[in-house]
């Protein structure tokens, strides 16, 4: 719709250039006349549906209001420019308005309206959000002295029927608690209550219960952006032992608070739903290294799904320009998603080393899936919220339909927590989709 918006105003623009130059006149009463039908025009296509009023269409919808107040307030005055006719003007005004008008629907260009994917279960979702407060960590990206805090998001069944397994979810390295929303109102729909993590400092932004906003430290992207571009083995550990300790705090605390609140009779009421004996562990590239970690740490968890992660938590040191892993057997049911990203580099790697062995191994509870023609973000819904980023910052287009991937996630998903979780299901060991 951006596009077409867009282009739909271009070409009202040239042909009004082309008038002005035809007739040799600036055209000042037909300019004011058009500038109210257009806007005009966006409330009615806005009211009858054919725009989805969101975020997209706030700068367009600023900018065609205030050319229609001009308009509107220089036709009841009838005070039209008395300027004279320039063609070099005109078009320098035509190439202006261009510009313009690309700047205020870039919004809706870049995150163009899409068709939602539709839970498939037979619950209703509902959703509610926290601040959490750990009294037990003090901040470390601040020097405050404050408790960390945690934003989280859950979806569960609206109409409850008993109680269900809970799922944390951690979010990628610069992602969000809503990064995988198709996913969580997939398993919500099933019977599962779901958890997802803003961790703070580490996300892009979160904001808490009294409406504070948290950006995301440039420390922290710092550390990033140089563990990405340093071939250092010993840099990298080093980070992955700092992003892991706050991360596997991070849910290890959720779960605890989770937990203690389900045992409460005054609790609300997606704590009574549930089910304390069964939980799983997920999440997205760095938040799924740190799921991977809980599943070693915890003896409470009872399935791992990491989505294009390595074992960050199972690197012990490095020696000789390799990361050295742990030798112990994953001691949980554990699904590993990958894409292009990584599927054809887990032998090359060196953070992929422990991945890699679990592929060619012989562990009956570790599984794999590919899902071949996407890229490390269209595992995450920004592939449908706004296609050409995740493809940028994959740095290739996809070549399957990105609602296909996230469709074949979901039902990945849903099948291995069903087996594992629920154990009314038998889990088909990986394969390429």
């Amino acid at each position: 719709m951006g596009i077409i918006i867009f282009l739909t105003a271009v070409v009202v623009e040239i042909i009004l250039g082309a008038f002005c130059i035809i007739t040799k006149s600036i055209q000042q009463k037909v300019r004011n006349i058009i500038r109210i039908v257009e806007f005009t025009g966006f409330v009615l296509f806005t009211s009858l549906s054919v725009i989805d009023w969101s975020f997209r269409y706030y700068t367009l919808a600023t900018l065609l209001l205030l050319l229609a107040t001009i308009g509107t307030v220089s036709l009841i005055k009838k005070k039209q420019s008395q300027r004279a006719y320039n063609a070099v003007s005109i078009v320098m005004k035509l190439i202006g308005m261009t510009v313009l008008i690309f700047v205020v629907t870039l919004p809706s260009i870049v995150f163009p309206e899409y068709d939602s994917i539709k839970p498939t279960g037979k619950y209703q979702v509902a959703t509610v959000t926290y601040t959490y407060t750990d009294g037990k960590r003090i901040e470390t990206y601040t020097n405050k002295g404050e408790n960390r805090k945690l934003n989280v998001k859950m979806w569960y069944p609206k109409v409850a029927e008993g109680m269900y397994p809970l799922i944390i979810f951690s979010h990628g390295s610069l992602g969000l608690k809503t990064s995988n929303q198709t996913l969580y109102n997939e398993l919500a729909s099933h019977g599962y209550v779901i958890c997802s993590i803003d961790h703070t400092y580490q996300c892009l932004f979160t904001t808490d219960k009294y409406g504070h906003t948290t950006l995301l430290d440039m420390g922290y992207m710092q550390e990033l952006t140089d563990e990405l571009t340093r071939d250092d083995t010993e840099f990298s550990y080093k980070c992955y032992q700092k992003w892991m300790k706050l991360r596997m705090g991070d849910i290890s605390f959720v779960i605890d608070y989770i937990l203690t609140q389900a045992g409460k009779s005054d609790s609300d009421k997606v704590y009574k739903l549930v089910n304390s004996s069964k939980i799983g562990v997920m999440g997205h590239s760095l938040g799924g290294s740190a799921a991977l970690g809980i599943g070693r740490t915890r003896g409470d968890v009872s399935a791992v799904i990491a989505l294009e992660s390595p074992f960050m938590y199972d690197v012990k040191g490095a020696k000789d320009g390799k990361l050295v892993f742990t030798d112990e057997e994953y001691p949980l049911p554990v699904l590993n998603v990958y894409s292009d990203d990584s599927w054809s580099h887990l032998g090359e790697w060196y953070q992929y080393v422990e991945n890699y062995t679990m592929l060619l191994g012989t562990n009956s509870n570790a599984f794999n899936v590919y899902i071949s023609g996407v890229g490390h973000l269209t595992l995450t819904d920004l592939a449908i919220e706004s296609p050409f980023l995740a493809n940028m910052l994959n740095g290739q287009k996809a070549t399957k339909k990105n609602a296909y991937c996230l469709r074949t996630l979901n039902k990945v998903c849903l099948e291995f927590f069903d087996c594992y979780l629920k154990g009314d299901g038998k889990f088909i060991s990986g394969g390429t989709y």
